[in-house]
């Protein structure tokens, strides 16, 4: 029905001017005649942003679906002609492993053929890609009559234009996404020291995380960090990985984001951080418990699995976007992986990273999402993409103000599941020290995505505790060292861990 609503209302213009006549070619004329009129006149930008804005404004999830045909053709148009089709016999039909879908990826190829330039085109004219281990195609798409039939069509669980960038349209959005490779030297208030001289960030301690090492560190736990690398120029996240008391574990790095413009292309540009995001996420997560004075991470004796998914921290393009779901269905399929933690997303839903990330979760991964750090162009939105996700564990940031208050930057909700304090009650500019992108170089790191790869730490400290567990024994143990534990929140969830309690 819903398919059947969107196609009338591309036709709507037609429907209204047409006569009292019952003559079906009448009819058919007008409606070709509709189409016609409203394929020479796509959407601008401007006018698709308005209406992406005018649904998160409201505090709803905006998804390409609930849009009409014309909206999703124009945005299609505006992003390099690429259409991502997500297929199956249901919305839970996403997986190939079980799946036998393959006939409904026949019919909709076919399909294309035949409306796409009036069946000028064979499907190897339009197939960008077809997923290895999701049910998606990515094709390139002309005709807004492919759209409209499209919709029309059994077996599509979501069509999405990937291509479209929202962010290249707004002018407000120069933020710099989240990335950077400064360095600052920290306030002696702001760390402790510890042997064999490394650095306790002064928010570890809101958390009792130093007193939950006497119980665990992370050790045999695998942290998977999605973001935008890890540096080549730090010694203490590659070769001295094993330092001071982090012993017998290792940090792999790969890469799956593809800096290019062609939708095509598949060569990634590798596992190095370009941003500086990446970096201070991992550290944060795992930096070894050093004797180079430098700040340590929450689980510092966990294995660190660092994929550059993404340019930056929002997710907004095709290669961003698949790139990160990649990144998903790999660690996914690792026994050695448990946790996994994003500090990006997006203010629009994404049907190929939702369906990885219920890749992953259904294989044991537990899943922390960032709520979300405004700017100047997201200031007006709640709890983003994926963290809004049932999948995903989502965190935010707080002061450490005697009440609960969100960071600066931070986003709340009704989505966030726990908070972490990650910011001076009226001092925006003491947040978490953290390894730099350089060596013997520190730094401060705030928002929503540093107080995601504490919590990750955390996990996997209690995990490390009790290797046998489940994600949703860990996740329960988490809720039950909360502060508002056995309620939640209705902005920030169940609250700060005690990580303490937690690992004991």
């Amino acid at each position: 029905m819903k398919n059947l609503n969107l196609r009338l209302a591309v036709l709507v213009a037609a429907f209204s001017v047409i006569s009292c006549s019952n003559d079906p070619a009448i009819e058919t004329l007008e409606e070709e005649n509709s189409v016609v009129t409203l394929q020479k006149t796509p959407l601008t930008p401007t006018q698709i942003n308005a209406k992406i804005n005018e649904t998160v404004s409201s505090r709803e999830r905006f998804e390409w679906t609930n849009m009409d045909a014309h909206t999703i053709w124009s945005a299609t148009v505006h992003g390099d002609q690429i259409l991502t089709i997500g297929y199956g016999n249901d919305d839970n039909d996403f997986n190939k492993e079980n799946s036998n879908a393959e006939s409904i990826k026949n019919r909709l190829l076919q399909r294309i053929a035949t409306v796409e330039a009036n069946g000028q085109k064979t499907i190897k004219d339009f197939l960008i890609e077809e997923d290895s281990q999701l049910n998606i195609i990515d094709v390139k798409i002309e005709d807004l009559e492919t759209v409209i039939d499209l919709l029309s069509q059994k077996g599509i669980r979501y069509i999405e234009p990937t291509g479209y960038r929202y962010l290249d349209h707004e002018v407000t959005a120069k933020s710099g996404a989240g990335c950077g490779y400064e360095s600052e030297t920290l306030n002696s208030a702001d760390y402790t020291t510890v042997a064999p001289g490394a650095k306790v960030p002064w928010t570890f301690y809101k958390h009792n995380i130093p007193a939950a090492w006497s119980y665990s560190t992370g050790s045999g736990v695998g942290i998977g960090v999605i973001d935008t690398g890890l540096t080549p120029n730090n010694s203490l996240m590659n070769g001295s990985f094993n330092d001071g008391y982090s012993s017998g574990r290792y940090v792999q790095k790969y890469g799956t984001f593809v800096d290019s413009i062609w939708p095509w292309s598949t060569r990634t540009d590798g596992p190095n951080d370009k941003c500086g995001h990446g970096t201070s996420m991992t550290a944060v997560a795992a930096a070894p418990r050093n004797n180079d004075g430098m700040p340590v991470g929450v689980a510092y004796n966990s294995n660190l699995i660092s994929y550059r998914g993404t340019k930056n921290v929002l997710l907004d393009g095709y290669h961003e976007q698949k790139g990160v779901a990649n990144a998903l269905t790999a660690l996914g399929n690792r026994s050695d992986v448990k946790v996994i933690s994003m500090s990006i997303g997006h203010i629009i839903s994404v049907g190929r990273i939702k369906d990885a990330v219920r890749y992953a979760n259904n294989r044991g991964k537990l899943i922390f999402a960032a709520g979300g750090t405004s700017t100047t162009f997201t200031n007006f939105v709640g709890v983003i993409f994926p963290a809004w996700m049932d999948e995903t564990v989502a965190v935010t940031g707080v002061t450490d103000a005697s009440y609960y208050k969100e960071c600066d930057i931070c986003h709340k909700g009704s989505d966030i599941d726990f908070t972490v304090v990650m910011q001076r009650h009226g001092n925006g500019s003491r947040t978490t020290p953290v390894l730099s992108y350089y060596n013997g170089q520190t730094d401060y790191v705030g928002g929503s995505s540093v107080a995601t790869a504490t919590t990750a730490g955390i996990a996997a400290l209690v995990w490390s505790r009790h290797p046998g567990w489940s994600k949703t024994q860990v996740l329960n143990r988490l809720k039950q060292s909360a502060d508002f534990y056995p309620y939640k929140n209705s902005q920030y969830g169940y609250g700060n861990i005690d990580a303490l309690q937690a690992v004991q």
